[in-house]
């Protein structure tokens, strides 16, 4: 399949899943984090700008994305391979970084560096440790083994990343005023797989829709 064809065709897919999911899974290697509840409206990044106000975005292309209403609403434990700093730059520690995540907010990390553990120091000294938007990556000329340094591009690779912080500047929710929500720091998932209502989306570093 093409990327235009592939993108306009499992993005939507995926959107429409996940517009009308009541319980999303993304799964480790033996940890599940799960988010219960209705999401936000999905938003996409697949070169297809056809009813939206704007056009055009940063390069590459290839995300849909989305975060709960009710942020209380995800709990369990995830794997990161990889984490923007302070600088806007992917790193990738020497093993599977392990947070553990109760009603939205982070409560625990088991293997965290030094520099992981200060973007977590730096958030808390501004605001809680939440966890925002569900990001699913699409671009296949990007994963865990071919890598980018800037997080914005990396940010497309296929695959989960999340959001630390308590910022989101498309999603407005009481209790997150946009003018001082300050950290909004992408996070990948070492994922296995990701489940909407019981229906395996991802799977094997690809996705499963049709």
């Amino acid at each position: 399949m093409r990327d235009k064809d592939y993108y306009r065709t499992v993005g939507p897919k995926l959107k429409a899943l996940l517009d009308n999911a009541k319980r999303v899974v993304v799964a480790c290697d033996g940890t599940e984090l799960v988010y219960d509840g209705p999401l936000e409206s999905t938003k996409l990044n697949i070169g297809d700008y056809t009813g939206m106000k704007n056009t055009g975005g940063q390069f590459p292309i290839g995300e849909v994305f989305t975060e709960l209403k009710d942020l209380s609403q995800a709990n369990g434990q995830v794997k990161l391979f990889a984490f923007a700093d302070e600088h806007f730059r992917v790193i990738l520690p020497p093993q599977p970084i392990l947070v553990t995540i109760e009603k939205g907010l982070i409560v625990k990390t088991e293997n965290a560096t030094p520099e992981f553990q200060a973007v977590l120091d730096q958030i808390k000294s501004d605001e809680e440790l939440w966890i925002r938007e569900l990001g699913l990556g699409m671009n296949r000329a990007l994963t865990r083994t071919r890598t980018l340094i800037d997080i914005g591009s990396y940010e497309r690779m296929c695959g989960v990343h999340l959001s630390l912080g308590a910022k989101h500047t498309i999603y407005t929710k009481t209790g997150f005023p946009k003018k001082t929500s300050h950290y909004h720091v992408d996070v990948f998932v070492d994922v296995k797989t990701v489940t909407v209502d019981g229906q395996v989306i991802f799977q094997d570093g690809a996705y499963r829709v049709s």
